[in-house]
């Protein structure tokens, strides 16, 4: 199982000195990826509840939410082999033609190293801020992906959908990876799975409620590629948090505990089908520390569990 972390792109520790620190010291650590997140604002009155949080509330640190594909091609050139990814993009705040452009020159830069972690969305304030009906986001979802592949691996390339549409054209660049850089799909329920099958490489879930929760997701997934006449789908889990603190005994939540039983964990997710397992540990800005030291000493940690 392969093992990625979150670049520090929120809160006080989002700066440009901090993003070179945390990717030159993955990359000689031997991790495998760096990942971003997408956030547009903090409102002050949110019609919805923060779904990755038990208290609905969004984290302080996300007042500061630097952009994803202008971080990642920052960091891209302090780097040469450590992969780049989004967890995730929100589809529907962007046009497929400018997205796919955006994401096709981020690969040329980084020499094929882009991997495309995207979502529906959930939040009301965004999308109204974005100027993006809520309604349908999932069927928006579906249709921007068929045109930012169409745009990826087409010249001349046309679409007409319902929702958008582009007039033949050439557009380049293309990306380095062929046919396009691998697409994992966030959600959960049918249609996500549904959606990763169709479009992606596999799926790219949020937060681990249980290792109960997780297999039966698997398993779902895992047979709906075989009804499809897919192969084996990856699973890329980020992780939130790691915590690492006294054992919580039998009833400790997962990724929460030892430094043996979080190895222990992430051995068992393995056994379950995850094939990367991305890192986000409380001291990388989610608690709004100011401070990136201990997010290095996490990461410094954290990867001997790979090993």
């Amino acid at each position: 199982m392969r093992l990625g972390f979150s670049l520090p792109q929120v809160g006080p520790q989002a700066s440009a000195e901090n993003l070179l620190l945390v990717t030159r010291r993955a990359e000689e650590l031997g991790y495998d990826s760096l990942w971003v997140l997408e956030r547009l604002l903090w409102p002050l009155n949110p019609r919805e509840p923060y779904p990755a949080a038990p208290d609905g509330e969004l984290p302080e640190a996300y007042k500061i939410v630097f952009d994803p594909i202008e971080t990642l091609t920052f960091v891209a050139a302090a780097s040469s082999k450590i992969r780049l990814g989004t967890s995730v993009l929100v589809l529907a705040y962007h046009t497929p033609i400018q997205l796919a452009r955006r994401l096709a020159t981020l690969d040329v830069l980084s020499g094929g190293r882009v991997s495309l972690g995207i979502g529906s969305g959930w939040s009301r304030d965004e999308f109204e801020a974005a100027g993006t009906p809520f309604e349908r986001r999932g069927a928006r979802t579906s249709e921007f992906l068929q045109a930012m592949i169409a745009l990826w691996t087409k010249n001349p390339v046309s679409f007409e959908g319902e929702f958008y549409s582009i007039p033949e054209s050439i557009v380049g660049p293309k990306p380095v990876q062929s046919p396009h850089p691998p697409i994992y799909i966030a959600g959960f329920g049918k249609y996500t799975l549904d959606r990763a099958i169709q479009f992606g490489a596999g799926w790219n879930p949020a937060g681990l409620p249980s290792f109960d929760w997780l297999a039966s997701m698997c398993d779902q997934l895992q047979s709906l590629a075989r009804q499809a006449g897919r192969g084996p789908m990856e699973v890329v889990l980020r992780i939130s948090p790691v915590v690492l603190e006294k054992s919580g005994g039998p009833d400790r939540q997962p990724t929460i505990g030892t430094l043996g039983e979080i190895r222990d964990d992430l051995k068992r997710l393995a056994d379950l089908g995850v094939t990367e397992a991305v890192l986000s540990p409380p001291e990388l800005g989610f608690a709004n520390y100011s401070d990136i030291k201990p997010a290095i000493g996490r990461m410094e940690q954290l990867i001997e569990l790979a090993n």
